[in-house]
């Protein structure tokens, strides 16, 4: 289970958005892929997923090239979680994700029994079951992800690719919404997300690719990437790297108190009291 981008470059007319792209993540492995608006994050993933073609280079899925592979193929070993997903028809909760299973039949398999089954398996896993009969158009942001990741798990494929998954959600929903993507790549899945958070990579991914103008800024861990001379780099701002009192690091705005790059800070962590 791998899914690589060597040498890919592509462009709108005369103007290249991509230039010379590698990148690569495995089982197991979170990774997070940062830029600016304009910085050509969109257009990579729909490169990953197959929907463009590359003017040069290639994306492999388990060492075969994309192209070559038909489309129920492709959606057997890549999922796709959208950042916004307008919900037009009122289809329950469980529907929504036994949809997953369209890779392996038509719309009557999907709404079989044993297709359900496997449907309420993945709710339960995201710890929704108790959402299986509510219509998706009524429930909220939050939980619309939870439900999209769901159908991607009961889709079957074990790379998944999520644009934004935090998008508009609140911050409970944030917090609980990345430590999924952690249990997730600790169950073996590749997972391959964008993001405009770095805190939030720092938190969830163990492998990090920051994208400027096209080209790979960086890459690698958190802890070598999402430093603050790269993030200004990238984004034109002042960071400080801070150390919370369980060990992990997070990002602030730079503030002129803050005398030193790394500081040792006492704050509570999720779930904990202050």
């Amino acid at each position: 289970m791998s899914l690589e981008a060597c040498g890919l470059s592509y462009g709108y007319g005369p103007r290249e958005v991509l230039t010379d792209v590698s990148l690569a993540i495995k089982a197991g492995e979170s990774a997070a892929l940062l830029g600016a608006n304009g910085s050509g994050k969109s257009t990579l993933l729909r490169l990953l997923l197959g929907y463009y073609r590359p003017q040069r280079g290639e994306v492999r899925v388990d060492g075969e090239d994309i192209r070559l592979l038909p489309a129920a193929e492709r959606a057997r070993r890549l999922a796709y979680v959208p950042q916004d997903h307008g919900a037009t028809f009122p289809y329950s909760v469980l529907d929504m994700v036994a949809m997953g299973r369209l890779p392996y039949g038509s719309w009557l398999r999907a709404v079989r029994r044993e297709t359900h089954e496997e449907a309420t398996a993945c709710l339960e896993r995201l710890g929704i079951s108790h959402l299986a009969t509510r219509r998706y158009t009524e429930i909220s942001g939050g939980q619309r992800q939870l439900v999209l990741i769901a159908r991607a798990l009961a889709q079957g494929a074990r790379t998944l690719i999520l644009d934004e998954p935090v998008n508009g959600l609140d911050y409970g929903n944030q917090y609980r919404l990345l430590e999924q993507i952690q249990e997730l790549a600790a169950s073996g899945y590749a997972v391959f997300q964008s993001t405009h958070h770095p805190e939030h990579a720092l938190r969830a991914a163990n492998r990090v690719f920051l994208l400027q103008n096209g080209r790979i800024l960086a890459s690698g861990t958190p802890e070598e990437t999402l430093t603050p001379r790269h993030l200004h780099r990238l984004y034109a701002v002042h960071t400080d790297l801070i150390r919370l009192h369980d060990g992990r690091q997070t990002l602030v705005p730079h503030h002129r108190t803050l005398s030193q790059p790394t500081t040792q800070i006492q704050l509570p962590t999720i779930g904990e009291n202050p």
